[in-house]
């Protein structure tokens, strides 16, 4: 046995720093002595030295002592034999077994460039191996680099190629589901491996139900998965219930949508995955504390996931505080560039601080991400509307509409729209009908008619159509546009009351705020004008800088800690 093997048996026992200092020490020796060892042996020692850089997370220290070893590789392919060394070596087919695979070293050094945003290179590397060599994890590597850099063909191949060779790789099949390949042929590569398992029939029905969720049809996936979550085999289980959670939010039912996080978080304390919605959500309803609390609980599980950042921007936005907003979105996209959730914060901090152009960027680039969430979908449109960009943000909901159908949600963003050019009010009142006739309790199209109403000073008809809703629900905006509503129509007492019951429902309303200060002070009704807002947050929501941010933003990053954020 000699030092080489000594070093190998050091870094099969993850003895990571040890390997460090003397592999480090032996390299020196080797550079000094070329001839102390073999070509073989200093490629052992260049991986081995490699992998223990990389553990200490330097991956540009690392994927260049990778590269080094690559070099060495070629030396000894020239060589059949190794000369015996002062280590007391063999033939160099007897050590050929345990030299390290040239094809692991591509991946590793695919795995730091992907670390350091070097995509590019790291397709690179990993085409560089034979397709016939490629693992699994390389085609899923591949996959999912090809996916982000808009080379959906070559995505959809390497995913169909993991596949191939590993039938219950879930998030391979996810990923072509993602990329608009039907459900009925990704089903098909899985059916000889269903078949031959017992209890496996419900993968079936998994992948119909992710078929639909990236289809858009939300209705349909909430139904199939609720079927699935009904066996008594899968009853409980987390991913099914954050997936649910997911999609009853992306459907516009924010109410199942916190019940089903929230059972989740019941069953997994240390669940972080979707957290970031379930903290929108929460922070959108006004509990503020409440979204403080979890967000220091998932600092304290983990600080290098977005989820954790996301939610406490998502306090500091609702807070009306954006720089700090914007600073906490670009440090989640730091973390993690596919955060839809990410992206859709920073957007809507700088929409809020006038940068209307910078958050129509990472708006595009949600809307890449995640083609089927209209809540991308909405702040594109807002910043449109924001900039009177009104013709953009009509085209813009009239391919929403045309591409997802005419569902409650879809009609209530073409009448937004609508509502913003005096020529189409019309237009607006019928799809707003149309969606509440699909939904009565539709939460924005509500909203939405009842600005109409108010513009048309139709107060009594308003008062019945928010009435009607709060029978079922309880909601900040409708108490208020209530409590509006009655002042028009002189009722002072009965819209106190409903001014008081949307501050305790989110007790930093501005608004609800100066509807009951304007009550104290007794000002007429006749001369006050009734304002209705019923705008919120409503993305839960690149050829720019999607993960920097501004020099005023940037001192956050001096003068807060990553814990216990406020």
């Amino acid at each position: 046995m000699n030092v080489i093997d000594h070093v190998r048996d050091l870094a099969a026992a993850g003895l990571h720093s040890n390997v460090r200092i003397i592999s480090s020490l032996l390299l020196t020796m080797s550079t000094n002595n070329p001839e102390l060892f073999s070509p073989s042996q200093k490629y052992q020692l260049l991986v081995y030295h490699a992998d223990a850089i990389f553990h200490d997370k330097e991956y540009r220290n690392a994927a260049c002592k990778y590269n080094m070893a690559l070099q060495q590789k070629k030396v000894i392919s020239k060589t059949s034999k190794v000369r015996p060394s002062s280590t007391g070596c063999t033939t160099s087919a007897l050590q050929a077994q345990n030299l390290p695979s040239e094809i692991e070293v591509k991946y590793k050094i695919a795995e730091c460039y992907t670390i350091l945003k070097l995509d590019k290179d790291a397709i690179s590397v990993l085409e560089g191996i034979p397709s016939r060599q490629r693992t699994p994890k390389i085609n899923m590597m591949l996959a999912n680099l090809y996916r982000k850099a808009g080379q959906e063909r070559s995505a959809v191949t390497s995913y169909k190629e993991v596949l191939r060779q590993c039938p219950l790789a879930l998030d391979a099949i996810i990923g072509l589901l993602s990329l608009s390949v039907k459900g009925a042929e990704v089903a098909s590569m899985t059916m000889d491996v269903i078949q031959s398992i017992p209890n496996l029939d419900w993968l079936a029905v998994w992948i119909k139900a992710h078929a639909f969720i990236h289809g858009g049809d939300n209705q349909r996936a909430i139904n199939t998965i609720c079927s699935l979550e009904k066996k008594s085999l899968l009853r409980d289980n987390v991913d099914l219930l954050v997936t649910l959670a997911d999609v009853y939010f992306r459907a516009g039912d924010t109410k199942n949508s916190i019940l089903k996080f929230e059972q989740a978080q019941m069953l997994d304390p240390y669940l972080i995955k979707g957290m970031d919605v379930y903290g929108y959500l929460m922070a959108r309803e006004g509990h503020l504390e409440d979204v403080e609390v979890l967000g220091g609980r998932l600092f304290n599980i983990s600080d290098q996931h977005a989820e954790p950042w996301v939610i406490s921007g998502c306090h500091s936005f609702y807070s009306k505080r954006y720089s700090r907003a914007l600073y906490l979105g670009a440090k989640a996209i730091q973390l993690n560039s596919n955060s839809v959730q990410a992206l859709l914060l920073k957007g809507v901090a700088l929409r809020n601080m006038g940068r209307v152009q910078e958050a129509i960027i990472h708006f595009r680039e949600a809307m890449r991400l995640a083609p089927c969430r209209l809540d991308c979908y909405e702040g594109l449109i807002d910043c449109y509307l924001a900039s009177n960009g009104i013709r953009e943000a009509m085209g813009m909901a009239n391919n929403i509409y045309k591409t997802l159908g005419a569902n409650a949600q879809t009609l209530t963003i073409l009448a937004t729209v609508c509502l913003e050019d005096p020529m189409t009010q019309e237009k607006a009142k019928t799809l707003l009908d149309k969606a509440l006739a699909q939904r009565p309790d539709f939460i924005k199209a509500v909203v939405k008619k009842a600005e109409l109403l108010n513009r048309e000073q139709k107060y009594e008809e308003g008062i019945a159509l928010l009435r009607n809703t709060l029978t079922n629900q309880s909601d900040c905006v409708l108490h208020r546009m209530l409590g509006d509503f009655l002042v028009a129509v002189n009722d002072y007492q009965e819209a106190m009351d409903q001014y008081s019951i949307a501050l305790s429902l989110d007790p930093n309303d501005q608004k609800s705020l100066e509807g009951m200060q304007k009550m104290e002070k007794e000002e007429s009704p006749t001369d006050a004008t009734v304002e209705l807002d019923g705008d919120d947050m409503e993305g839960s929501g690149e050829e720019g800088d999607l993960e920097g941010s501004d020099s005023e933003a940037a001192q956050w990053a001096d003068q807060e800690q990553w814990f216990g954020m406020q």
